[in-house]
Formats: structure tokens, C-alpha cells, sequence
């Protein structure tokens, strides 16, 4: 009995309690990974597991004269956008980088993920010289039809930029995803990791000889669905300092000291997405200061510690909202791609730190890598159903999750149950029906509750409920970081 009541204590004093152990987020580790066969494009391999889907978009890109079969559907949607898909492989890649160790019997499943937009990135960045193909669907068609992939018939129009129409944010984040990427399949497949690298250097060097937006150059294809809204500059640095890690040519490193400046080196942002990757590159080359005291990078050391201390409460920085149950609130349309983004980053900048005893400074106090830990974990924990709803923000995940999540394919019968082609006006039915979503969309992490910790189970409400790569993407290593350490002080 004494124990039980020190076990409360000490959970009440936050010290050693967790709300789940470290099978649970193994399970959700599994899951989330598995989520993307369910976005996968193309012809599905034998050893697909999530076994509703089929083939789809088979002869994208044909028309053009260009293969640009495989690749990912971005969310509930039927097109493949190049620039979340890119920054979606990118995080799932980072993500194996710092934590893979952790993945144990998921490595090999995490690589596939990888592998499956890598190979579609490649056949983009390769068909055709200065160019990259940045976009296959027409969204404004595409959404005008709620249809099943395997029935998609609405334009599979071809995007791309070029020397004449640049697009140096999506072809600069293309190449951060093969850098990182090469970096994952070094020891397993040396010979697709120089591919991977040797295509990432060159197409840095279209986007960086050609800069310009590829929102200027393919305006309403891109905007506003995926708007280059802090412009070029983030992911030339970014996409530098990926190929800088992975190649550890200092040619990147004098790119890195010459150019930061004018590429947002000395800027301070507080969000990290598809978008805006500016904490994120701080981060990334915070490393090199933190582990071989660099002195180039010690900038960035600084610049992520203002980036933490906005996040912590009680530290002189602080400016983030939170919820009233302890949520990081960003924006009222699919918050959580910005927790479990901010929960990567905390964890990565917790081991960086932890390898020269460094602490983050926040004016006169300091933050440790076990408070980013355990900052972290409650993010991570929240989406799991430790929250005020008691409800888990990760399909199939817990006893409570969302059952009508804003996906074509998960709310229309499978094609193996209905073979029957469903036109494009007859799917509507499906999305504004009442019923749970008849195929379940494992390990999707819906867009998430409002700033009031309210969620409305409602398939019609996308802000909420619509699942996306790049909010799975970084919470893949988060997961595996807590499923080996469960517990934190």
C-alpha cells in the first residue's frame, strides 16, 4: 500500500509516470509507420499490408512521356504533391538517422517507407535535365470528386519547374530528401545510397543556380494547398546542410558559412513544417557545434536554444500557446503536424545536447535535455489519449479514435469488397455519411483538436480530420525514441 501511494506521489510530481509503457509505443511505432501503405500510389508490392488498397494512378506521368508511377498520395486526397512528399521523406529519413536504433523489428518497414517515395523522387529528378517533376493531379479536379484511387479519373496533369520556371523550395527540399535518405541506406544498400546522394547534389545545384519560387512559377496548381509561404531561401540552407551531413564535403560547409546569412540563418522561427524550415536546420547544424564544437555552427546552437525556450514555460522566451490540456496549439487546420514535428525536434536537440553535457540557454536559466524529454513525452502522450477527451488522435491506435476520418480511400468500400467502379459524384454519399469509415486507416494521425482540446468526429470538418505524411513523418522517430525509454524524469 505504501508503494502504491509513492507510485502516486511521484506520478503527481511528474517524476516517473507515464501513461503508457513501452510496448504501447512500440504498438503506435508499428502503426504509424504502416500508415503509409494506405498512401501509397502505383502498383502495390505482394507484401502490402494493408490490404484494402490496389493499384493506382499506373500510368501517371504517361501522357508526358515521363514515369512517374509510385510515390505518395499527401493526405485524403488523390494527388501527389511534390513538396510535403519531399519533406515527409526527409523526416521519416531523420527520423531513422537519430533514433533507427530503437526500431528494432520496424527498421526494415521505416526503410520501405522511405524507399517508396525515394524511388518516385529519383524517376522525378532524373527524367529530364534542369527540370524536376514537383506534381502529378490536378487538385482543384481532384477535389471536386471523393474517389477511391483505384478509380481515380479525374487529369493526372504533370507539374514540374525548371531553368526557365525555377522552383528552388521544392527542388531544394527534393534534395534534402535524397541527402538524408543516402544516409539511411549507407550500410544497407551502398549502391542506391550513392544514387541517392549523387541526384541530391545535383538537383541542389539546379535549385540554387535557378532560384525562384515554384509558387510563382505553377501558381494555383500549388497555392493554397501547398503555398511556399516563407519562400526559397529556408530550404536552400536546409537542403545544404542535409547534403553537408550526408556527403561531408566542405564545399556545403563553406555554401553553409557564405550563404546563411541571406538564407535565414540569423532569423528566429518558432514553427517547423513543409513550409517554414528554419528550427529545423538550426537544429540540424546545432550538431556540429554540440558534438565537434564546430565554431561555425555555434550560431545555430544559440538560434535552437531560442527556438526551445519558446517552447517551455517559465523560461524568458516563452510565447507558445498551449491548450488547456497542455496541447501545443499552432493553427486551427491540422495542428498536430506541428506537435509531432516539435516533439522530433525536441528529442533530436535533447541528444545532441547530451552527448557534450549541454544545456539549452534561456537568458538567465538553463533547460536540460531531460526537461525537452519530458516536454516532449507530453506532446507524445497527448496524441496517444492522454488527454482531456480521453481519446487517441491516432487511427486504430487505443479503445478511442476517430472513426470518420476525411480520407477517399478509408471512407469509400474497398475495392476488393465493391469492385464496381464508383464514379466521381457517387463517392459523396460516402463522405457525408454518418457510418465510421469501413476501412481502417492504421496509424493515420488525424489533424487533431481545437485550442480548447475539443475534436469533432466529423468527416465533412478536414481541419480536424484529415490525416497527412508529414504529420506521421517526424512522430515516427518520437515513438521510437520513447518506446526505448518509456519513462523519463
Amino acid at each position: 500500500m505504501m508503494m502504491h501511494i509513492l507510485c502516486l506521489t511521484l506520478c503527481s510530481l511528474s517524476l516517473f509516470c507515464s501513461a503508457f509503457t513501452s510496448q504501447d509505443y512500440s504498438n503506435a511505432l508499428e502503426k504509424s509507420i504502416l500508415f503509409f501503405e494506405g498512401q501509397r500510389s502505383g502498383k502495390l508490392p505482394s507484401n502490402q499490408r494493408l490490404t484494402w488498397r490496389g493499384d493506382s494512378g499506373q500510368s501517371d506521368g504517361s501522357s508526358y512521356h515521363v514515369d512517374l508511377v509510385g510515390g505518395y498520395y499527401d493526405a485524403g486526397d488523390n494527388v501527389k504533391f511534390g513538396l510535403p512528399m519531399a519533406f515527409t521523406t526527409t523526416l521519416l529519413a531523420w527520423s531513422v538517422i537519430e533514433f533507427g536504433s530503437s526500431m528494432h523489428n520496424q527498421i526494415e518497414n521505416a526503410r520501405a517507407a522511405i524507399k517508396w517515395s525515394t524511388d518516385y523522387l529519383l524517376k522525378a529528378a532524373t527524367a529530364a535535365p534542369n527540370t524536376l517533376y514537383v506534381q502529378v493531379g490536378d487538385p482543384n479536379m481532384d477535389h471536386r470528386c471523393w474517389e477511391r484511387p483505384e478509380d481515380m479519373d479525374t487529369p493526372r496533369n504533370v507539374y514540374k519547374v525548371s531553368d526557365q520556371n525555377p522552383g528552388s523550395d521544392v527542388a531544394a527540399e527534393t534534395a534534402a530528401a535524397l541527402a538524408a535518405a543516402s544516409i539511411v541506406f549507407k550500410d544497407s544498400d551502398p549502391s542506391y545510397s550513392a544514387k541517392l546522394l549523387h541526384t541530391a547534389m545535383k538537383v541542389f545545384d539546379f535549385a540554387d543556380r535557378h532560384r525562384g519560387s515554384y509558387s510563382d512559377s505553377l501558381s494555383s496548381v500549388v497555392c493554397p494547398f501547398y503555398c511556399s509561404y516563407s519562400g526559397y531561401q529556408d530550404e536552400l540552407l536546409w537542403g545544404a546542410s542535409w547534403i553537408h551531413r550526408a556527403s561531408q564535403n566542405s564545399s556545403y560547409l563553406v555554401y553553409i558559412q557564405s550563404n546563411g546569412h541571406t538564407l535565414g540563418a540569423d532569423d528566429d522561427d518558432y514553427s517547423f513544417s513543409w513550409d517554414d524550415k528554419r528550427p529545423g536546420t538550426k537544429v540540424l547544424l546545432s550538431k556540429g557545434f554540440l558534438e565537434r564544437t564546430t565554431q561555425e555552427f555555434q550560431v545555430y546552437k544559440a538560434h535552437s536554444d531560442n527556438y526551445i525556450c519558446s517552447l517551455i514555460p517559465g523560461t524568458s522566451s516563452f510565447q507558445a500557446q498551449y491548450t488547456p490540456g497542455g496541447l501545443l496549439y499552432k493553427a486551427s487546420e491540422s495542428n498536430l503536424q506541428y506537435v509531432t514535428s516539435t516533439a522530433f525536434l525536441l528529442l533530436t536537440y535533447a541528444k545532441y545536447l547530451s552527448s557534450n553535457g549541454g544545456v539549452a540557454t534561456c537568458g538567465g536559466s538553463t533547460v536540460t535535455a531531460e526537461n525537452l524529454i519530458s516536454h516532449a513525452k507530453k506532446q507524445v502522450d497527448y496524441i496517444l489519449g492522454d488527454n482531456p477527451a480521453k481519446m487517441s488522435y491516432m487511427v486504430g491506435f487505443g479503445e478511442k479514435y476517430p472513426q470518420h476520418v476525411h480520407h477517399r480511400g478509408s471512407s469509400l468500400p474497398s475495392i476488393h469488397a465493391h469492385p464496381d467502379h464508383i464514379a466521381c459524384n457517387n463517392g459523396f454519399q460516402y463522405l457525408y455519411s454518418s457510418s465510421p469509415n469501413p476501412n481502417v486507416l492504421a496509424g493515420a494521425i488525424v489533424g487533431g483538436p481545437d485550442n480548447r482540446d475539443s475534436f469533432s468526429d466529423d468527416r465533412n470538418n478536414y481541419q480536424q480530420a484529415e490525416p497527412a505524411t508529414y504529420i506521421n513523418a517526424p512522430f515516427v522517430g518520437a515513438l521510437a525514441f520513447f518506446s526505448a525509454y518509456p519513462t523519463t524524469k
